[in-house]
């Protein structure tokens, strides 16, 4: 690596905010020999483009001999953000590869067949007489002699040790503060029968109450996963035998390596004395039900699939909120890591956290909380009466509390929300509507880009705080580990703020609707960056219409519900007179409507209009 090219590298034609200072903060890094560096960039910074010239520093093959690593991979945890550097002209020397079930097969017949289904892999010694011309193969023989090289995190984790994608000379990774999370959720082990294809040929033991007395569950689990490993391996053999499967069998042999593959890392872990990583176990129904192994602290899971594949790295991230704690994470010596702060250099004015707390959002208090909420979100749909807004739900639990509670107040016809399936197709729909439309989602506090009048206002519901049932947060927790606990939360809140201001001139509000939050930022002041410690300080609270469903509804072609929204209640927000404060209970759920419209979202009339559309049978929707 040549750090002095870096700040030549850039591929923008100028710079924006504090790029220039970034860059040369970067080079500065790298240059007195760190073989990581930490790049803490505010969101809207232009993370992709520091990454594109930071790559540039990589060694080429004409500067190095055969033997040493040349080029550079770029990486990330989100599809999206791989979608974003594919379609960015400015990075169009990186060669995105994806995996092989998002290519189709390009043979006679098999155009709707994913390559991972495909011929070759059904069919042993199938030579196929167009590979050439295969998407997959084409994009991975491109990636793999190209410079540079972009890829999912997942993808890259699992190419580890392969002969096409080799060792290289620089590795960055975009959006890297979850970097130990995800290598926790990739090293998990789902023993259930949806995942495991022999499961009707295992006895699936109590992994608590059948361990032995000198055995904990990991013990018990570790016998277990032995012998369900060999019942695996005599399956997958017996398989890879045939000379030929269909689409079921290939996906069985597949999920079957898979499944090996992974048996054999727990257990050659688990037997290591010297090995870091602790595991735990997860059995909630007993014998005979899933279980789940799950790795705490998977530093040695990282040597593997990240730290060896390159001899410089550069991880960038808005919130990387302590460099220590992040550096034993992953499994990191803090003092061999540089860390470097990029400016934040959007107004303070324009990306304003609002104090709109309605009470606790704890499970406890979610009864009462969540329809003040829902109040709360229609009188903002009147002050915003025509900008779209974004509704970080949290949970689908919560997010179909308050989208069915807006419908029993008459503003449906303004609102969309999606589920696990069509979560991209309605997230689509919404950013193209020309609608000031008010999109409920969950687990969009990352990697969307919402720039200009796309999303105006933005509501977070609740504390993103890790459920303290899953046993990693428990045992954190037990173990005393309540600042990471705090920080994980503050971390994914910083990541929501940052979805609706992506330039210096761009401009959202941002409103924070559970007691929780408040309590959060002091609990966490010292990991809090100071640029987001300025807009905590500047926070105040607004003054904002009254509980109206008309005006809620002013800014779309809709009326409200007969009689929604006459009810009043004491709010604790300014805006609502003492004359309308405990005036009525909430409007009933079956009142009037015009065509039921009302009190029914956008996303229940747009999935009618297509399944009565002439053409439903061929959209698929009839």
């Amino acid at each position: 690596m040549d750090p002095s090219r870096i700040p030549d590298e850039f591929p923008a034609p100028s710079y924006r905010g504090a790029q220039e200072q970034a860059l040369a903060d970067i080079r500065d890094a790298f240059a007195a020999g760190n073989e990581v560096v930490l790049v803490r960039a505010p969101t809207g910074s232009g993370k992709s483009l520091l990454a594109r010239a930071i790559m540039g520093a990589s060694a080429t093959v004409d500067e190095t001999a055969p033997s040493e690593a040349t080029g550079a991979y770029y990486t990330t945890p989100q599809v999206s953000q791989i979608d974003d550097v594919e379609s960015d002209d400015l990075l169009d020397d990186l060669a995105v590869i994806r995996g092989k079930s998002n290519y189709d097969c390009v043979l006679p017949g098999e155009h709707d067949t994913p390559v991972n289904r495909a011929p070759c892999a059904r069919q042993q010694g199938f030579d196929c007489s167009i590979r050439h011309r295969c998407p997959y193969f084409s994009d991975r023989a491109i990636a793999s002699g190209n410079r540079f090289a972009a890829m999912t995190l997942a993808y890259f984790m699992r190419t580890a040790g392969s002969e096409v994608f080799r060792k290289r000379d620089v590795v960055v990774i975009d959006e890297a503060h979850g970097l130990a999370e995800w290598a926790e959720m990739y090293a998990t082990i789902e023993c259930s029968p949806e995942r495991v294809p022999v499961w009707d040929d295992v006895g699936v033991p109590d992994v608590e109450a059948d361990a032995a007395p000198d055995e904990d569950a990991v013990d018990r689990t570790a016998r277990f996963v032995e012998s369900l490993r060999d019942v695996a391996i005599r399956a997958k053999d017996e398989l890879v035998g045939r000379p030929e499967l269909d689409r079921e069998e290939v996906a069985r042999r597949d999920r079957l390596q898979e499944l090996i593959s992974e048996l054999g890392w727990f257990l050659e872990d688990y037997r290591d004395p010297e090995s870091p990583t602790s595991w735990v176990v997860d059995q909630p129904g007993g014998a005979g039900t899933a279980v789940e192994i799950k790795p705490l602290d998977p530093a040695r899971y990282l040597r593997h699939t990240v730290w060896d594949r390159g001899n410089r790295f550069a991880l960038l991230s808005a919130t990387i909120l302590s460099k220590e704690a992040f550096c034993r994470g992953v499994g990191l010596d803090p003092a061999d890591v540089a860390l470097v702060d990029v400016e934040h250099t959007f107004p303070l004015g324009s990306r304003p956290l609002y104090d709109v707390t309605q009470g606790p959002m704890t499970y406890e208090h979610r009864d009462e909380t969540v329809p003040e909420i829902a109040r709360l979100i229609a009188r903002l749909m009147a002050e915003h009466r025509d900008e779209k807004g974004l509704i970080h739900a949290h949970s689908y639990d919560i997010a179909e509390r308050l989208t069915e509670r807006l419908g029993e107040f008459g503003v449906a016809a303004r609102v969309r929300r999606h589920d696990r399936e069509n979560r991209d197709a309605e997230l689509e729909a919404w950013k193209a509507s020309s609608d000031p439309e008010v999109f409920v989602s969950v687990k969009m506090e990352e990697a969307l880009d919402l720039n200009g009048d796309l999303c105006r206002w933005q509501v977070v519901c609740k504390a993103p705080y890790r459920n303290t049932n899953d046993s990693r947060v428990a045992r954190r927790l037990a173990d005393g580990q309540w600042a990471w606990y705090h920080r994980t939360a503050l971390r994914t809140v910083i990541q929501a703020c940052g979805r609706v201001v992506r330039a210096p001139d761009d401009h959202g509000a941002t409103y924070l609707a559970d007691d929780s939050l408040l309590d959060l930022f002091e609990r966490a002041e010292a990991d809090t960056p100071p640029w987001f410690r300025d807009q905590v300080d500047a926070m105040t609270t607004p003054s904002l219409p009254a509980f109206d469903s008309a005006a809620a509804l002013a800014g779309i072609d809709a009326e409200p519900a007969n009689g929604a929204g006459s009810g009043r209640r004491r709010s604790r927000l300014s805006g609502d007179s003492d004359d309308d404060a405990g005036r009525g209970a909430d409007p009933p759920a079956d009142s009037g409507t015009t065509g039921e419209e009302s009190v029914r979202t956008r996303s229940e009339r747009d999935a009618d209009r297509r399944q009565n559309h002439p053409l439903s049978d061929v959209w698929g929707d009839g």
